[in-house]
């Protein structure tokens, strides 16, 4: 450390230190201008500090205290570390100025007892030219005790920053300056318009994004001291009450609050009361290269101030305070939500002419080309008591989704749509599909493979550039398609059996062996010798779908009864039930079970029913049963067959 460092350092610590309750700190920014070079290897830049202050709630020789001020220039060169690359920072007190709170009596009725000062600081620096770039930074103690997002605040510092550039990025650079004062009062449950843009004077690139406060106490010997030189970065960020805070959303709305990215205008409807610490990087661009990143820290003051005029545009759209993007037509409807309201005027932000104007409450308006228009209202011209907001309106006609689909509209054949929308601005972007029997994807044109027929609406949600989104739904309906040859078949040899294929409209059997005519649904089978014949039918139906199943077709050589000798009901679908296999005889005139004590449990004159195990609408027991079976057989003759059976379970 040099000596002239000690020397400053010595004298730092000869100033009172600050009481943690010596809250004040609203916001502030850093900004430079470049004057112009000195000589070959130095520049000259004019620094700007702004604090703001709140000198209601603030403590008075807090606020008395900072002035004069004091910044700290490191140069980006790693490793960055004590002490600053310049080193007699002093800032010279310019003005001070109390920022008006912008409101009326006689347009609120209940106006919060707020006072926010502004003071500027300005001083030129010759600096030498740093292949690295600087940093130039001020550091404070301490925030206003009342912030209500961040952990707190009373006892937490408060770091401003901005970067010149390296000279091989970005040489002579201006940094961005922002344009409006910050607001103090926002009204609860009403729309909120601020334009926080910012200009350059290099033409650079803006882009604006809500990002984190920065801590900053410098700590000498375990001492807040005043106002301390600021120390290196990086500098640490607040820390932000979650949820529902974050750097991102620093107070919660419905709509919620945002900034746009290109024009730094903060929209949204603040629901919540109370102040709330709001920080905004203006980041600037050249060449495609971030170059600087100035940050802009104030507070929003949100309160039931019971407003009595609101001019309000509603939201349709997700972009950025946007009433809507028109993808239909050039003609847009606009809809007007203000209160207190006698008289309006509607300007709809067609650059050049004035005629684009309206009185009407609700008006509509038809524009001539496609493009973003700020459409702005004011409720109450001319009066002592108007207010006045401002939205977008993105007319992009025309935009229409569609899609048709193609493929076999057939079970577990792949139908391949395609996306048929059509837009005027181009590309389109996002595809959104709901093919109806639980799946979804993002693919332009999906192939999809239904599991069953059925009707299934599809839907497709796309979007292009411009944010236009369109919907179309369309039915597909695919073929509820299911071959059936008929059951296995046991005969005798020498009898026909009469063949029962359904589920379409054409047939053909293989092999064609003993069948009547293998081309139809129902031929009749003769067969004339023993044998196993496993026939297999082709069906296909009248939307073409094609499918195919088997039956078997058992010849024995005469007539029996095939009798299990057990069986366990116990619902697992596997023997539940106990019913004779019947092969060559006409007919079955009775079929009884009985229990051991000569009960008749079951009793059917059906061969095609069989006894499920239950007696009285009960689990029959375990145990041993009896059945007597009296039939026809294909002669004409009756008899009768009888044998036993266990149940298990």
């Amino acid at each position: 450390m040099t000596a002239k460092w000690i020397k400053i350092l010595v004298l730092l610590l000869l100033v009172p230190f600050a009481k943690v309750s010596a809250t004040h700190i609203v916001g502030g920014e850093v900004t430079y201008k470049y004057m112009g070079e000195l000589s070959a290897n130095r520049s000259l830049y004019e620094i700007t500090l702004i604090i703001y202050e709140d000198c209601k709630n603030g403590q008075a020789d807090a606020i008395e205290a900072d002035n004069p001020a004091f910044i700290s220039i490191y140069s980006l060169k790693p490793p960055i570390s004590y002490p600053p690359y310049i080193l007699d920072t002093t800032l010279f007190f310019t003005s001070s100025v109390n920022v008006p709170a912008n409101f009326t009596n006689a347009c609120v009725s209940n106006i919060p007892d707020v006072c926010l000062l502004k003071k500027t600081f300005v001083r030129q620096y010759a600096l030498p030219h740093d292949d690295s770039g600087y940093i130039i930074a001020y550091q404070r103690c301490c925030r206003n005790g009342q912030i209500a997002n961040i952990v707190d605040p009373g006892n937490q510092g408060a770091t401003y920053f901005s970067i010149i550039p390296p000279r091989r990025l970005a040489n002579n650079n201006n940094s961005a300056v922002f344009t409006n004062f910050p607001p103090q009062i926002i009204c609860v449950n009403n729309p909120l318009y601020y334009d926080n843009s910012a200009t350059d004077s290099d033409g650079d690139s803006l882009t604006y994004e809500f990002c984190s406060a920065s801590e900053g106490v410098f700590d000498f010997g375990g001492q807040t001291v005043v106002k301390p030189y600021a120390g290196p970065p990086p500098y640490p960020d607040a820390q932000y009450i979650t949820p529902p805070y974050s750097a991102a959303t620093p107070f919660t709305g419905g709509p919620s609050i945002q900034i746009d990215p290109h024009t730094g205008i903060i929209t949204g409807t603040p629901n919540r009361i109370g102040r709330y610490l709001v920080t905004v990087c203006c980041h600037e661009w050249r060449n495609g290269v971030l170059i600087n990143t100035t940050k802009r820290e104030f507070q929003f003051v949100v309160t039931d101030c019971s407003k009595v005029v609101v001019a309000s545009i509603p939201q349709y759209s997700t972009d950025v305070n946007t009433y809507i993007v028109e993808c239909d037509s050039f003609t847009v409807n606009f809809v007007n939500t203000s209160k207190g309201g006698f008289a309006y005027h509607w300007d709809f932000g067609v650059p050049v002419i004035t005629s684009d104007t309206s009185d009407d409450f609700q008006p509509s308006y038809t524009y001539t080309d496609t493009g973003v228009y700020t459409v702005k209202l004011v409720v109450n011209p001319g009066s002592t008591c108007p207010d006045s907001i401002s939205r977008f309106v993105k007319v992009f006609p025309k935009f229409h989704a569609a899609f048709s689909d193609s493929g076999l509209q057939c079970p577990d054949l792949p139908i391949y749509f395609k996306d048929r929308s059509e837009t005027t601005i181009k590309p389109i972007t996002s595809w959104s599909w709901n093919l109806g029997d639980g799946t979804f994807t993002n693919v332009q044109d999906p192939v999809h493979t239904y599991s069953a027929g059925g009707t299934y609406n599809v839907t497709l949600i796309s979007q292009n550039i411009k944010n236009c989104i369109d919907t179309f739904v369309s039915q597909v309906v695919i073929d509820n398609f299911k071959p059936n040859a008929g059951k296995d078949t046991i005969i005798v040899k020498g009898e026909t059996i009469y063949f029962n294929a359904t589920g379409g409209s054409s047939f053909l059997w293989s092999p064609a062996t003993y069948l009547s005519n293998p081309n139809i649904p129902d031929p009749i089978g003769y067969y004339p010798d023993t044998g196993v014949i496993n026939y297999t039918v082709t069906v296909k139906s009248a939307s073409g779908c094609t499918g195919a199943d088997t039956i078997k077709v058992w010849v024995v050589n005469q007539a029996a009864f095939f009798m299990p000798t057990a069986f366990t009901p116990n619902g697992d679908g596997l023997n539940d039930v106990f019913r004779p296999v019947v092969v060559g005889y006409k007919s079955i005139r009775s079929f009884r079970i009985y229990n051991r004590w000569g009960q008749v449990v079951y009793a059917s004159d059906n061969i095609t029913d069989g006894w499920d195990g239950t007696y009285n609408h009960k689990h029959a027991d375990m145990g041993t049963y009896f059945w007597q079976i009296n039939y026809t057989d294909r002669f004409g003759k009756e008899s009768y067959l009888k044998g036993d059976l266990t149940l298990v379970r």
